[in-house]
């Protein structure tokens, strides 16, 4: 399955009646372990990266493991609805590279920022 858009994996949820796990992400061993469990469970996912797991782990390492992880769980059989997330992106420009890069979903947090410039941001 190749990545969706959070209003379509939510839209499923609120009419199934079930949550999705989101889970924050910034090695190999954690993407394994998430993408193992959401396996088991033929479960949908939320990935999130950080800008600060983005910098530690570089974007294009993530997004291959990612992809290899579904590779593997569609080989396995299952088909994983799965939402690529920015969390808390701290401007407009991080989150275009996201979006530009292949995340589905991005968070701009303007919480920095005085009240008004996080609203104008936001």
């Amino acid at each position: 399955m190749p990545l969706i858009a959070s209003r379509d994996i939510f839209k499923k949820a609120y009419s199934g009646g079930y949550a999705i796990g989101a889970f924050n992400v910034n090695n190999m061993e954690i993407i394994q372990g998430i993408f193992e469990a959401a396996i088991a469970e033929k479960s949908p996912l939320i990935i999130q990266v950080s800008a600060g797991a983005r910098k530690y782990a570089r974007h294009e390492y993530l997004i291959h493991l990612i992809q290899a992880s579904l590779e593997m769980a569609n080989s396995s059989g299952v088909d994983i609805p799965l939402v690529l997330h920015l969390d808390h992106g701290e401007d407009f420009e991080i989150c275009k590279k996201c979006v530009d890069g292949g995340f589905t979903s991005v968070m701009i947090d303007g919480s920095k920022h005085p009240f008004e410039e996080n609203v104008r941001l936001t």
